[in-house]
């Protein structure tokens, strides 16, 4: 207990709703182990507030306007791969689960959660425990299942290692479209779409967008 006093959790808040997001810093500010040290409202905002703050843990959510909850939980992590995310969401959607995992974050918990059960299962993550509320631990088990019946999915897996919108920019480049049209078609951030062809020309360790969509295609990506 002593520890925890010393040495309370340093929270990032991440949301792009000022009601919700001031109510949960009210709701984790109550607890005596937890510090919340800043609160940002979109995506880009959160990267930036990160370098600055080095939180503990970043309460992230995961649908935002312009540089999304995904996205920036990929370029934090990059940068600070000791700090701990945790996704916010209202949806339960498998894919967005699977899809934040990929991205490193350590929890995915829904906002309809209580309260004390989300502050335990913060305080889990902070102890390295995949922080995920019980109805998406269960399809998490039964995705696991699936793989482990089908071994061949998983070989194919590392084949394939672009997120969904990655698969989005990457097929717009290849079609085509300069950075500025890819911003508008997708509706989020010039500085998010080359954030992407950045990751995307590491994963596929290519040199050009050509190169990327001429690898994605011949892989099946595309």
């Amino acid at each position: 207990m002593a520890e925890d006093q010393v040495n309370p959790i340093r929270i990032l808040l991440v949301d792009d709703h000022t009601l919700f997001r001031e109510g949960l810093s009210g709701i984790l500010s109550a607890q005596p182990d937890i510090i919340v040290v800043g609160e940002a409202s979109d995506g880009l905002e959160a990267i930036i507030m990160a370098r600055d703050l080095r939180p503990d843990l970043i309460l992230m959510d995961i649908q935002m306007p312009g540089c999304d909850g995904l996205e920036a939980t990929q370029l934090i992590k990059k940068e600070l791969p000791e700090t701990v995310v945790v996704m916010l969401t209202i949806r339960d959607e498998e894919e967005n689960l699977f899809e934040a995992i990929k991205s490193g974050a350590q929890g995915y918990l829904l906002k309809s959660i209580r309260s004390n059960e989300m502050i335990a299962l913060l305080h889990a993550a902070m102890r390295g425990e995949a922080a995920l509320s019980p109805a998406l631990a269960g399809r998490m088990l039964e995705e696991f299942r699936r793989l482990s019946s089908h071994p061949g999915s998983r070989q194919l897996e590392p084949m394939d290692p672009l997120t969904q919108r990655e698969h989005e920019v990457l097929s717009l480049a290849a079609a085509g479209l300069s950075d500025k049209e890819i911003s508008r078609k997708l509706s989020i951030s010039i500085f998010t779409v080359k954030s992407h062809m950045r990751n995307i020309l590491s994963k596929l360790q290519v040199n050009s967008r050509r190169e990327a969509a001429w690898l994605a295609k011949n892989q099946g990506m595309l």
